[in-house]
């Protein structure tokens, strides 16, 4: 029931009597324990929230030395001014006589703050480890080889290998409601404000960074720089995208309530269950719509081929689901 003068729905217990027997002294008690309940359930998904697994760590551990690798021994030699933090610290390398970690390690911190501000404490905690993990790899690199060229000797191999390396980290990071720290907190600003992509955010920051390359480098280095850069925020769509992509699955068949119940049970997952007419035998059917991850997908069409060789299945790609679904199967 919805409460005319409060906008929160509370649910009462329809009995014989109606719902002008209750007393407004219990309707009150009553919402006000839902709220409680609410209220102490928020906090609880909070805490959960804010816990770090050892799995994150170590992915975050290992995706963050790939991506220093790739900035310090790709992007580095090749004066690949990209849309990132790095980009804009091989700018500013130029004007200030400071290290690259030390320049890239006060950046960091700087858009943390702000991130932390603007996105959130869950954001920042994973992200501050991501950010100190950059300059520390990149202090590293350069105590161990001070002096470095281009791997591969060919800038356009060392800008694909570099694209790809850190586009599959800075995906999973994403992922993980996390990332690398710098200029991605500045597109996650701008992907939750302004509904932008990732990808679409980081390249209109990239351009922008791409552009000051003239400033201290010359019109090449700056024209490879933002081919990279467009490229580059295409790659990321690509990558985060992967990560999202579910089966949207309709069904109809004789045995749906069979199919619907393996569906919640099995794969604990919701099923929305629709009427449906046949305009070709016109005959009353049941459609069975559910939206599964891939895996699921498979489970799912292997039962149906045993219960139903007759079933009529569509099956369509979900590039985003937004909900409960992502956090909690049904139970």
């Amino acid at each position: 029931m919805l409460d005319k003068n409060n906008d929160n729905c509370i649910d009462m217990p329809e009995t014989d009597l109606g719902i002008d027997t209750l007393q407004k002294k219990d309707v009150l008690l009553f919402a006000q324990k839902k709220r409680s309940t609410s209220l102490c359930g928020n906090i609880e998904l909070r805490k959960n929230e804010m816990k770090i697994t050892k799995k994150e760590f170590i992915m975050m551990l290992g995706g963050m030395f790939l991506m220093s690798a790739a900035v310090y021994y790709e992007m580095m030699p090749n004066n690949l001014v990209l849309g990132s933090l790095s980009g804009l610290v091989l700018v500013l390398v130029k004007i200030i006589p400071l290290p690259v970690s030390t320049i890239t390690f006060v950046l960091n911190m700087i858009l943390l703050v702000i991130g932390y501000i603007f996105i959130g404490r869950e954001f920042g905690v994973k992200t501050v480890l991501a950010s100190l993990m950059l300059p520390m790899y990149l202090r590293i690199f350069e105590i161990l080889t001070p002096h470095v060229e281009s791997l591969s000797g060919n800038i356009v191999i060392d800008l694909v290998c570099f694209m790809i390396v850190v586009g599959a980290g800075q995906a999973v990071l994403f992922n993980m409601n996390a990332s690398s720290g710098g200029i991605d907190i500045v597109a996650k600003l701008i992907n939750k404000y302004l509904g932008f992509k990732i990808g679409q955010s980081i390249t209109i920051i990239g351009v922008l960074i791409s552009m000051a390359a003239i400033f201290v480098y010359d019109r090449e280095t700056m024209v490879i720089s933002l081919v990279g850069t467009l490229i580059y925020g295409q790659v990321l769509d690509r990558f985060c995208d992967g990560f999202h992509v579910r089966k949207k699955v309709s069904i109809l068949s004789k045995e749906h309530e069979k199919i619907q119940n393996y569906i919640v049970r099995e794969l604990r997952r919701g099923a929305t269950i629709y009427p449906a007419y046949g305009g070709l035998d016109h005959a009353e059917h049941v459609e069975v719509v559910t939206i599964l991850e891939k895996n699921e997908y498979g489970k799912l069409l292997s039962f149906i081929h045993e219960t139903d060789e007759h079933a009529f299945v569509t099956v369509s790609t979900v590039n985003e689901v937004v909900g409960a679904w992502n956090t909690v199967k049904s139970r």
